[in-house]
């Protein structure tokens, strides 16, 4: 990796929730608010954003670990910002704090760490070929 990633380096996501993002099975909607599927997405996408400019063009990062506490619906329409901020970052191992907050009344939609590893792309190959 690039020199220069550091605890409390952060990147930030924003949304509107739409039907896409719904909480549904099979393409039926359960609850037309924003699924945890959908707020999992978007917090590993916030990390992602934190680790892209220290990547090296042999390098990628991979998910290794997602942590969520979905806390709030958020309805169709809500205009949500996810912020990542690195916790902790050992050699190649980045580990992020998100949380997920509803910016029309600032309020927690979630929270959770997303834990992120990187790796030569050729190892990464190597593993998907394994499995």
């Amino acid at each position: 990796m690039k020199s220069g990633l550091e605890v409390g380096h952060t990147s930030v996501v924003t949304t509107e929730v739409t039907p896409g993002m719904y909480a549904q099975f099979e393409g039926e909607v359960v609850h037309p608010v924003y699924s945890t599927v959908s707020m999992v997405y978007h917090m590993e996408w916030a990390s992602r954003k934190i680790i892209l400019p220290y990547l090296e063009d042999h390098e990628e990062g991979m998910g290794a670990k997602v942590t969520a506490r979905h806390m709030a619906p958020a309805k169709s329409g809500s205009f949500l910002e996810i912020k990542a901020n690195v916790k902790k970052y050992e050699r190649n191992i980045i580990i992020t704090e998100v949380i997920v907050r509803d910016r029309e009344n600032d309020r927690l939609i979630g929270k959770g760490e997303v834990k992120q590893v990187v790796l030569p792309k050729e190892k990464i190959k190597e593993r998907i070929k394994e499995s």
